[in-house]
């Protein structure tokens, strides 16, 4: 199934899914309404019906089957919302290497191109701090909490931040757990996983540049408002099939910036839901990014957006998530 949350000129988020390839939405709760004559709590959300588990899942999919014309609604007249939002917790991860390398190797070229004989600055730079975070990396998987607040679709208006002249888009797809769980083994962890969505991991790249010297990781060039951008929408797991040989292509106004495929992550969401649930439970509904693909965004090539861009991220078996700048 391809689950959304909508809302139309009601404004009034509902549960949906995707029919006529993601040309019409079926509104779930109406079409139980159709057919049952009365309301299902397992359908007041797409959080709801993640938290009910496979019985919803089942019930979601007879709906489907069924899709009763009441229920149908053409996409151009609803306004998609991310999956989940908010999801009741993110973490957004670093699981592709060749990130890591490109953005420290471009960030110390973007301050060497600020002196007077750039070449020479960047043979002297030292590169111990960065080796440090890329053995970090190796060890185990690295990540971060986000703003779940500040979740929003592709529907929803991007928001440029007050104190930014530098924004940059991030090319990631995550995964939503699906069942609670704490110390999940990585053989078991697949179970955990109920679907997945496209992730536009928005950065301040100016104040990221200020604040990761201090060591505790990004915040405000992570964290303002429309900052994290999900959708078009949740691909329950066995629909999608195989999530580790995925196409990802980054686009700006058409033109392609970068491309990559899941099959480059050193860490799977195996590994980083055995991981963090080490002594942790885990929740159904809560987010995990893969961090941003090897090409996967302006820094690693010192390119940034303009307001009024077209930010277009294309991961197979998902879909396409538009933001406009």
């Amino acid at each position: 199934m391809r689950l959304v949350t909508f809302t139309d000129d009601t404004g009034f988020e509902r549960a949906g899914a995707l029919l006529e390839n993601d040309q019409v939405v079926l509104d779930l709760q109406q079409a139980y309404r159709t057919l049952q004559g009365r309301d299902s709590a397992q359908l007041a959300s797409v959080l709801a019906l993640v938290e009910a588990g496979e019985p919803a899942l089942e019930l979601a999919r007879s709906l489907l089957a069924q899709a009763p014309a009441g229920a149908v609604l053409q996409r151009s007249a609803v306004k998609l919302r991310a999956p989940i939002q908010p999801p009741p917790q993110m973490r957004d991860c670093s699981c592709f290497e060749l990130h890591l390398r490109q953005s420290f190797a471009a960030a110390r070229r973007a301050r060497a191109l600020r002196t007077p004989d750039p070449e020479a600055t960047l043979r002297e730079m030292n590169t111990r701090a960065d080796d440090r975070v890329i053995d970090t990396f190796n060890r185990q998987p690295i990540y971060y909490k986000c703003n779940r607040f500040a979740v929003i679709g592709m529907d929803d208006e991007f928001q440029w931040p007050s104190f930014s002249k530098a924004m940059d888009f991030e090319l990631e797809f995550g995964c939503y757990i699906g069942k609670r769980g704490k110390d999940i083994s990585r053989e078991d962890a697949r179970s955990h996983i109920v679907g997945y969505t496209i992730f536009n991991d928005m950065s301040a790249r100016d104040a990221q540049a200020k604040e990761m010297p201090g060591m505790l990781g990004p915040a405000k060039s992570k964290d303002f408002d429309t900052g994290n951008i999900m959708g078009p929408c949740l691909v329950t797991a066995d629909e999608l099939g195989d999530p580790y040989d995925l196409n990802m292509v980054a686009r700006v106004n058409g033109e392609e910036w970068g491309r990559g495929n899941t099959r480059d992550m050193r860490w799977r969401f195996e590994d980083v839901i055995a991981h963090v649930s080490r002594s942790e439970t885990l929740y159904p509904g809560e987010f995990l990014g893969s961090g941003t693909v090897g090409n996967g965004c302006g820094l690693e090539q010192l390119r940034y957006l303009k307001p009024g861009d077209l930010v277009e991220l294309e991961v197979d078996g998902i879909g396409v998530l538009r933001t406009r700048v």
